[in-house]
């Protein structure tokens, strides 16, 4: 009986300090299910500027087994990692992080889910030893998404795509084509098997993280306009609501004015505080209207997900 593939796909931006880490971590834990699998492990490097590349280079020259995609520049946080999946020929697809903050160590908890049946297992941080502040507002970004999701589809919360995604569903995210996926988002509007496998993050011990600010907003509104219309929808309401209010607010201050025409001078702080209020209100519910056109303009340019410059060891 031919063993089943399992396809390891990692993004590296920077991380000459942890790719030859996560080369040995993952190869000793496939070393305990090789009775049962075979495995290849891919990294894409993203465009990196450090001697990342290079280290992947002398990795691949000593097993044939590690492959390597080379971008042509850096397609961010998003993109690299999905177009990984899609180059994987497994039976199954398991990505995690180059950063080591995904532990290899838990791949054998996702392969055993996905013997039960689970097309997709996600691995779910319950726990983290990152910053208590920052974990808790990722907790209640994950809360806020399924609260607005109005998809038809319960998105796992403290997930991050870290996880084991079969061939099939892999497959189906070949034929959606998408250019700028939320993939945790979309491997549960699938509407597939899934189920969780619980760990906890440990620190970066080596490298700097790649996130900030705009990479953790871009991916949060990437959730929201994938998954929901509620922002849309507030806005309008909110619209009418505020426009009813002010509305009221002018015919009670018209009728204080008419009855207590000299008790009760106009000024202008009531103005200003007034058309600062609207203009504020106006801007955000702006931003969250080029929210989703930037998101159709996205997907309208169709432009290509990734572009490769190398290809590394894929001629086995």
């Amino acid at each position: 009986m031919s063993k089943k593939k399992i396809s390891i796909i990692s993004s590296a931006y920077n991380e000459q300090e942890n790719v030859r880490e996560l080369y040995e971590r993952v190869k000793a834990e496939m070393a305990k299910h090789a009775d049962k699998y075979d495995y290849e492990q891919l990294v894409l490097d993203n465009g990196s500027t450090d001697d990342t590349l290079k280290e992947l280079r002398a990795i691949a020259a000593e097993d044939k087994n590690f492959k390597v995609i080379v971008n042509a520049r850096n397609f961010g946080h998003i993109r690299s990692p999905y177009y990984g999946i899609l180059q994987c020929q497994g039976d199954a697809v398991i990505y995690l992080a180059s950063d080591l903050q995904d532990p290899p160590e838990i791949i054998g908890q996702f392969l055993q889910k996905w013997e039960e049946g689970f097309k997709v297992v996600l691995g779910q941080k319950n726990q983290s030893e990152e910053n208590k502040l920052f974990f808790s507002i990722r907790k209640a970004y994950y809360w806020l998404l399924n609260l607005v999701n109005d998809s038809g589809a319960k998105l796992l919360p403290n997930c991050t795509g870290f996880g084991l995604f079969d061939k099939e569903v892999v497959s189906q995210l070949r034929q959606l084509d998408d250019p700028y996926p939320y993939l945790r988002g979309i491997v549960c509007e699938l509407g597939y098997a899934a189920t969780t496998v619980p760990f906890e993050q440990p620190l970066r011990k080596r490298g700097f993280t790649k996130n900030n600010f705009y990479t953790l907003y871009d991916n949060a509104m990437l959730g929201f306009t994938n998954h929901s219309k509620v922002p849309l929808r507030l806005a309008a309401m909110g619209g009418f609501v505020l426009g009813a209010i002010s509305f009221l607010l002018a015919l009670v201050y018209l009728v204080l004015k008419l009855l207590f025409w000299n008790q009760f001078p106009m000024g202008t702080a009531p103005i200003l505080l007034a058309v600062f209020f609207f203009a504020s209100v106006q801007l955000i519910f702006l931003g969250i209207l080029g929210e989703y056109i930037g998101a159709i303009l996205t997907h309208v340019l169709h432009r290509p997900t990734v572009i490769e410059k190398e290809r590394i060891n894929f001629n086995k």
